[in-house]
C-alpha cells in the first residue's frame, strides 16, 4: 500500500470521529472543546488514547470550522493499487467499482463516498492527478465512510479501463447523450462505473474507452445532476436490480 502525500490528516467533526474509534484507526491526537462529546471522550478513555481538552475559545482559534466539539489527528489515509484492489476483492463474485473522472471539490468526492459506502461499492478509483486527494475536508463529509470503503489510486484511468476489461469488468459511463438508461445497466457482470466531472463530464479518451453510457432521465429544465447526486442514483439502482 502507499500513503497520500500529507503525513496526517486533521479530521473534524463528530460522525467521522466516532467511525474513527469504532474501525480502531490509531490516533496520533484528540482535541475535545470542553462540555461537549462526552461520549467520544468516554471512548478515547477506554481505547486509552490521550486527548486534551480546550475552552471553546481556544478551540476555535487552533481548529476554526464546522468542528463540533472534537478534532482527531490520525494518520494519512492509505490506498490501494490496482492489483492490490484485485487481490484483496478476488472472493466478491460481482465487485462495483466507482471510477472518478476529473472530480476536484471535496465535498463531491466526500459525499461520493458516502453515498458508495452505503450503496455497497466495492472500491472506488481516483486519477493521482488532476483530481482531489483523501483529506480532511473529504473525511469529514463521508462522515466515517472512509473506514469501511477502499480508495484506489491510478496514474491512467484510460490504461485502468482496459486492465478491469481484461478481468472481466465491464465499464459503464455516464453521459446527457447516452442512449441506454441508468436502469438499463446490466449488473450481473463485474461493474466499474464512471462519473465524471460537473460540467465537463467524461474526459474525450475516457468516453471512447468505457463499454456503453447510460444517462439519468430528468424531467426539469436543469440540464445535469451534480457529480455526487448522479453517482448515488446510480449506485442505488444498482444495488436495487441485484437485491
Amino acid at each position: 500500500m502507499k500513503v497520500v502525500i500529507d503525513m496526517s490528516v486533521m479530521i473534524y467533526g463528530k460522525n467521522p470521529c466516532k467511525e474513527i474509534l469504532a474501525a480502531g484507526r490509531p490516533v496520533r491526537g484528540a482535541f475535545i472543546q470542553s462540555g461537549t462529546n462526552a461520549d467520544l471522550a468516554a471512548g478515547l478513555k477506554a481505547a486509552g488514547i490521550p486527548f486534551c481538552v480546550l475552552d471553546k475559545k481556544a478551540f476555535d482559534r487552533n481548529y476554526p470550522g464546522n468542528h463540533q466539539g472534537v478534532v482527531f489527528e490520525i494518520d494519512g489515509y492509505k490506498t490501494l493499487t490496482l492489483d492490490e484492489a484485485f487481490s484483496k476483492h478476488a472472493a466478491i463474485v460481482h465487485p462495483l467499482y466507482l471510477m472518478l473522472d476529473g472530480i476536484e471539490d471535496p465535498h463531491n468526492l466526500g459525499a461520493i463516498i458516502r453515498s458508495a459506502e452505503a450503496g455497497g461499492v466495492t472500491g472506488i478509483i481516483i486519477p493521482k492527478d488532476r483530481s482531489v486527494g483523501i483529506t480532511g475536508a473529504v473525511a469529514k463529509v463521508a462522515s466515517g465512510a472512509l473506514e469501511y470503503l477502499d480508495v484506489i489510486e491510478v496514474t491512467n484511468l484510460a490504461q485502468t479501463i482496459e486492465k478491469l476489461k481484461k478481468h472481466g469488468f465491464w465499464i459503464v459511463g455516464t453521459a446527457m447523450d447516452a442512449v441506454k438508461k441508468h436502469t438499463d445497466i446490466d449488473v450481473s457482470t463485474p461493474l466499474c462505473v464512471v462519473i465524471g466531472s460537473e460540467g465537463k463530464g467524461m474526459g474525450r479518451l475516457i468516453k471512447d474507452s468505457v463499454d456503453y453510457c447510460v444517462r439519468i432521465p430528468m424531467a426539469g429544465k436543469a440540464n445535469s445532476l451534480n457529480a455526487s447526486v448522479a453517482a448515488g442514483v446510480i449506485i442505488f439502482e444498482i444495488l436495487r436490480k441485484r437485491g
